[in-house]
C-alpha cells in the first residue's frame, strides 16, 4: 500500500475503538476498512492453557462508519477475554489482539473486557499528578524489576521486581531499620521524577515463566501494562490494578512518572496492527520492504492519519487512567513532527496536561521512509516542535565523559579537557547554535551522562582509565564521577540520571545488557550503602539541592544563558543571571578538569562554598573567599555571595 493508497482510505475520528464495557453491554468497534467481514470471538480465559479455557461465543460485527466494524453484545462482559478474527476479499483470514485493548491475558495473546474502576487500588480517585515546579524537575531512570529484585532490598520476596515494588514507603537495608532502599531512599534523594523503562505489555518475555528478563523496547499491546511485572499474569484487572498501585505510591512520594514509550515500531513484523489494516501501519521502501530505522525491521507510519491518531489516543489513555505525568519518546526521530505536536497539544487540553513533560531521543536507529513531505523529530526540527517537546543531548553527554561507541574515549572530565568547548555551550544549553540546532528554551534539552544504553557512568569512566576493578571504590573514578554529576546540575536545562549512578552503578563492563540476566541489571542495595558509594550519593543529594534552593540554574524561567567568566586554559567559570543588583544570594561556578588544583579569579565581593568538588549542601562552608580561589582537581565549585 503507497502513500496515496493509504491516504483514500477513510479515517475514523472517533473515540470509541475497542471495547467500550457498559454493565449492560460492551460495544466492540475496530477499525479495519479493507477486511470484508470481522467477527468478535469470546473466551473465558486468556489462554486455552488455563482451568475452564472454552469459547464463550462468537458475534458477527456489522461495517458502521468510516472504515470501522462494529457489534453490541449484551450483558455485563467484565473479566471476559476476546480476539477478532478478520476475512479479507483475497481470501485470506487474520486473528488480532484489539489494538486499543485495555488489558490482557498472559503473553498479551487474548484482551481482555475490563471496568476501569474495578481495577483501581483503594483511594485512586483521590490520586493527583504532583505539582512540581519546572526548576526543581529532575529525572531517574529505571526498568520496574530492576528497582526492587535485589534479594537485601527490604521488598517483600513476592513483591521483588514487580510493579508492587515501589509500593512499601519504609524498605531497608536487610530491613536494618537503617539504610534506605528503593521508595524509602528515592524520597530523600531529591530527584523529581520516576522515568520508567516500557511498562506496556511487550513480547520477549513469558509472563507465564519466572526469570525471564528484556528492558522492553518490543511493543505487542500498546495500552495494555506488561504482565511479568505483575504478581498474577493469567487475571489481565491484576496488572491494572497493581501497575496503578505503582504509580499511586509514586506520587504519594511527591514523585511524578515518566513512562518511556516506544511508538516507533512493533516487536513483530506481523503485528496486530499489520494483520487488521495489512500494508497501511508500516513504513516500506519502493520494493515493499519494511524500513529499518528502528533497528527492529517495521517501522510505525506515524504520518499516516490512523497511525496518528492511534499514538495520539495511546498516550492520552496512558495519561488519562494511569495518571502519568511525562513521556519519554523512544527514537523520536522515527516519529514525524507533526504527529509530535499533535500529542502535545492532546495532552495540553486535560486538566493539568500542561505540565506533562515530553521529551525523547532526537535520532533513528537506522534510515527510514517518511512519506508526503513528513519531517521527522529530530534536532534539525527544533524550529517546528514545540518549544516544551524536550530531547536528550548527545553532545552533552560525549563532551562530558566521551563518545558512547568508544570505550576509551575521553571527555572533560576523564581526561580530555579541550572538550571544555563543547561543555561551555552545554553550560547555556546549547542556545548559542555551536553545533547547528537551537532550542528556544533552555528546558528543552535533557542534560545527561548516562542512561540505559551503552556504559553505565561508572563503567565508562573505568574503560577509559583501563581499571578492570568495578567493585573497588577508586578516588580517581569518584572524583570524576561527582564532577559528570555536578555539571548536568549545574548547567540549564533538564538534568536526567541512570538509576543507580549516584552509587557508582556497574554492570561490569556490559554495554548491553537488554536481555539480562537480571542479576546484572538489578540495583544493588548494598553498593548503595558502602561508605565511600554512600558518600557520592550524599554529593548527588546536595547538588540537587542546591539546584532545588537556586531556580536560575536551571534556566527553566526563560532566563538568558549565564554570564560565562574569563579564565586560564580549561577552566570554566559562570555566573547565573539573577533580577536586580543586590549581590547576595548570587552563585558563580567553576568547572576544573585538570588534575591539579588550579587558581581561578573571582568576581568582587564576598564569597562561600556550597560546593567544593567532594561536598554540596545548600548550607554554606568554609571561610570567606574573596579575590581568588584554589580549585580541588577534577572538580566543580559552587560559590554563594554573602
Amino acid at each position: 500500500m503507497n502513500w496515496q493508497q493509504a491516504c483514500e482510505l477513510p479515517y475514523y475520528g472517533g473515540a470509541d475503538l475497542g471495547a467500550t464495557w457498559d454493565r449492560e453491554h460492551t460495544v466492540f468497534k475496530l477499525w479495519a476498512p479493507t477486511a470484508s467481514g470481522v467477527t468478535v470471538q469470546l473466551f473465558a480465559t486468556g489462554t486455552d492453557a488455563e482451568p475452564g479455557a472454552a469459547m464463550q461465543g462468537e458475534h458477527p460485527m456489522q461495517p458502521a462508519e468510516d472504515g470501522a466494524w462494529s457489534v453490541t453484545v449484551p450483558g455485563d462482559l467484565n473479566g471476559v477475554y476476546y480476539v477478532y478474527v478478520l476475512q479479507f476479499p483475497d481470501g485470506h483470514g487474520a486473528t488480532v489482539v484489539d489494538p486499543y485493548a485495555r488489558a490482557a491475558g498472559a503473553n498479551g495473546q487474548r484482551g481482555m473486557v475490563l471496568d476501569l474502576n474495578s481495577a483501581a487500588p483503594e483511594g485512586w480517585q483521590q490520586d493527583a499528578r504532583p505539582d512540581i515546579p519546572p526548576h526543581s524537575r529532575a529525572i531517574w531512570e529505571v526498568h520496574v524489576a530492576d528497582f526492587s529484585a535485589d534479594e537485601h532490598s527490604g521488598v517483600p520476596e513476592a513483591w521483588r521486581g514487580t510493579y508492587l515494588g515501589f509500593v512499601p514507603a519504609d524498605t531497608t537495608l536487610d530491613g536494618d531499620g537503617v539504610h534506605p532502599t528503593c521508595l524509602n531512599y528515592l524520597k530523600a534523594l531529591g530527584i523529581s521524577h520516576v522515568q520508567l523503562q516500557p511498562i506496556f505489555d511487550y513480547a520477549t518475555v513469558d509472563e507465564t515463566a519466572p526469570g525471564g528478563y528484556n528492558w522492553g523496547y518490543d511493543p505487542l499491546n500498546y495500552n495494555v501494562p506488561e504482565g511479568s511485572f505483575s504478581t498474577d499474569a493469567f487475571h489481565g484487572a491484576v496488572r491494572v490494578r497493581e501497575c496503578r498501585a505503582m504509580i499511586q505510591a509514586l506520587h504519594r512520594a511527591g514523585l511524578g512518572v515518566v513512562m518511556d514509550v516506544v511508538y516507533n515500531h512493533t516487536y513483530h513484523t506481523d503485528s496486530w496492527l499489520e494483520r487488521t489494516v495489512p500494508g497501511y501501519w508500516n513504513r516500506r521502501w519502493n520494493n515493499g520492504q519494511m524500513t529499518n530505522g528502528s533497528g527492529c525491521g517495521d517501522d510505525l507510519a506515524s504520518e499516516r492519519p490512523m497511525v496518528r491518531k492511534y499514538i495520539v489516543d495511546s498516550v492520552l489513555y496512558w495519561a488519562r487512567e494511569y495518571h502519568i505525568d511525562g513521556f519519554r519518546f523512544d527514537l523520536m526521530a522515527l516519529e514525524d513532527v507533526d504527529t509530535m505536536n499533535a500529542i502535545r497539544a492532546a495532552l495540553d487540553r486535560l486538566p493539568g496536561g500542561e505540565r506533562i513533560l515530553m521529551y525523547g531521543e532526537p535520532w533513528t536507529g537506522g534510515g527510514t521512509n517518511l512519506e508526503g513531505g513528513a519531517q521527522p523529530s529530530d534536532k534539525r526540527a527544533l524550529d517546528r516542535l514545540s518549544d516544551r517537546i524536550g530531547f536528550f543531548c548527545d553532545d552533552t553527554r560525549d563532551a562530558v565523559k566521551g563518545n558512547v561507541f568508544d570505550s576509551s574515549n575521553a571527555g572533560y572530565v576523564n581526561g580530555a579537557p579541550q572538550c571544555g568547548y563543547d561543555v561551555l555551550h552545554a553550560v547555556g544549553a546549547w542556545r548559542s547554535g555551536a553545533r547547528g540546532f537551537r532550542p528556544r528554551l533552555a528546558t528543552q534539552v535533557v542534560q545527561y551522562v548516562s542512561a540505559h544504553d551503552n556504559f553505565t557512568l561508572w563503567d565508562k569512566l573505568a574503560a577509559v582509565a583501563r581499571r578492570g576493578d568495578y567493585d573497588a571504590a577508586d578516588g580517581e573514578l569518584l572524583a570524576q564521577n561527582r564532577m559528570a554529576a555536578a555539571i548536568c546540575l549545574t548547567c540549564q536545562g533538564l538534568p536526567f540520571f541512570q538509576a543507580g549512578e549516584e552509587f557508582g552503578r556497574t554492570k561490569y563492563g556490559d554495554h548491553n545488557s537488554y536481555q539480562g540476566p537480571l542479576s546484572l541489571n538489578r540495583l544493588d542495595w548494598r553498593r548503595a550503602h558502602r561508605p565511600e558509594f554512600a558518600a557520592l550519593t550524599a554529593f548527588y543529594r546536595g547538588m540537587l539541592a542546591i539546584r532545588r534552593a537556586y531556580p536560575r540554574l536551571a534556566g527553566a524561567a526563560g532566563e538568558p544563558e549565564p554570564f560565562l567568566l574569563a579564565l586560564p586554559g580549561w577552566l570554566i567559570g559562570f555566573v547565573p543571571e539573577t533580577e536586580g543588583n543586590d549581590p547576595v544570594g548570587q552563585l558563580v561556578v567553576y568547572y576544573n578538569p585538570e588534575r591539579t588544583r588550579q587558581w581561578a579569579a573571582l568576581p568582587s565581593g564576598s564569597w562561600r562554598r556550597l560546593c567544593d568538588g567532594t561536598h554540596a549542601g545548600t548550607t554554606p562552608f568554609g571561610p570567606i573567599c574573596r579575590d581568588a580561589l584554589e580549585l580541588e582537581p577534577r572538580s566543580v565549585t559552587v560559590l554563594v555571595a554573602e
